[in-house]
C-alpha cells in the first residue's frame, strides 16, 4: 500500500481536495487481510521496541466525532503487549490543568521509552476546538495581551517545536487525521441511537456540534497545514470506510517501526555466565 499518498506536505492544504470515501483499488477483503498481517507485524516490532527501551512511539488520532478513532485503536493495536502500550483520551481540561500551560497535561502523558502511546484527541484540540469555541480560551487564564497577539500562529509554532523536541529525544510522532464526511457522521450517529451496543456513545452535544462543521474544517485545515513538518508529518486518512482507515494506519505504523531497525539487545558476558549458572541450577532435582 502506498500510504505516503496521504501525507500532507503542501502549506495550502485543503480538506475539500481529499475524498473521505476513497479506497483506491483496495477491496474490503484485501484490506482486512493486510490489516491482519500488519497487526501481527506490529506485535513483533513492538516487542523489539520494548526490549530495547531506547525509543517510544506517540500516535496522535484526531477527527470529528464518530470518525472511528476508538475503533482504530481497537483493531490496529489489539495484539500489542499491554505492558508496552498506553492510551490517553483528553476531555475538557480540569481546573488544575487550566492553571498550567496548554501542553502540560499532554507532556505528563507521553509514553516512556520502549512504549507505544496513543493520544485519542490531543494538544491539537487547543488549536481546533478552542478556535471554534473561543469562549474556552477565556478559561485558560492567559494574560489578555497574549490572547490577542497572533495566538494561533504562536501555538502552531509551539506545537511544532514541541514535536521536534520529542523526535530529537527518540519519540516517533505519528499523526493521523481521520477524515469523515458529514453525511457518514450522520449515519453513524443514527446507528448509535438504534444499536444497544453503541447507544451509550450517543450524546446530544455531539449532534449540536455539527452546526459548526465548516468552522471545524477550516480549523483543521489551518492546524494541519501549519504543523505538518518533516519530523512530524500529518496523514489525512479517508474515514468513511473504517476497514480502509485501519489498513492505512497499520501500514504507516509498520513502516515507521521497521525504519527504526531495532533488534533485541545482545547479551553481555556477565549475563551469559549467569545464564549458564542458572541452567545448571535448574537441572538439579530436589
Amino acid at each position: 500500500m502506498n500510504s505516503n499518498r496521504f501525507l500532507v506536505s503542501a502549506k495550502k492544504f485543503r480538506l475539500k481536495d481529499c475524498n473521505p470515501d476513497f479506497t483506491g483499488r483496495l477491496t474490503k477483503r484485501d484490506a482486512e487481510k493486510q490489516l491482519s498481517t500488519d497487526v501481527a507485524k506490529i506485535r513483533k516490532l513492538q516487542n523489539r521496541l520494548f526490549s530495547r527501551g531506547t525509543h517510544a512511539v506517540l500516535i496522535i488520532l484526531q477527527g470529528m466525532d464518530a470518525s472511528g478513532k476508538d475503533s482504530a485503536v481497537k483493531h490496529v493495536l489489539w495484539e500489542v503487549n499491554p505492558a508496552g502500550f498506553d492510551v490517553n483520551s483528553f476531555k475538557s481540561p480540569t481546573s488544575e490543568e487550566l492553571d498550567h500551560d496548554f501542553l502540560w497535561r499532554h507532556v505528563k502523558a507521553l509514553p516512556r521509552r520502549g512504549k507505544i502511546g496513543v493520544f485519542n484527541r490531543s494538544h491539537y484540540e487547543e488549536v481546533v476546538v478552542v478556535r471554534v469555541h473561543p469562549e474556552f480560551l477565556e478559561k485558560q487564564k492567559i494574560p489578555s495581551g497574549l490572547r490577542k497577539r497572533n495566538i494561533w500562529k504562536r501555538r502552531f509554532e509551539q506545537i511544532s517545536n514541541f514535536e521536534k523536541f520529542l523526535t530529537e529525544n527518540g519519540i516517533i510522532v505519528l499523526k493521523f487525521f481521520l477524515h469523515v464526511s458529514k453525511e457518514e457522521q450522520r449515519k453513524r450517529f443514527l446507528e448509535r441511537r438504534h444499536r444497544p451496543s453503541k447507544r451509550w456513545k450517543f450524546s446530544l452535544s455531539d449532534i449540536k456540534e455539527r452546526r459548526f462543521w465548516p468552522k471545524y474544517m477550516r480549523a483543521y485545515e489551518s492546524a494541519i497545514s501549519n504543523t505538518s513538518t518533516p519530523w512530524a508529518p500529518w496523514y489525512v486518512i479517508p474515514a468513511d470506510r473504517k476497514w480502509f482507515t485501519r489498513a492505512v494506519i497499520a501500514d504507516v505504523i509498520v513502516k515507521r517501526l521497521k525504519a527504526l531497525d531495532l533488534d533485541y539487545p545482545s547479551i553481555s558476558r556477565e549475563q551469559r555466565q549467569e545464564w549458564e549458572q542458572a541452567k545448571k541450577m535448574l537441572k538439579v532435582k530436589k
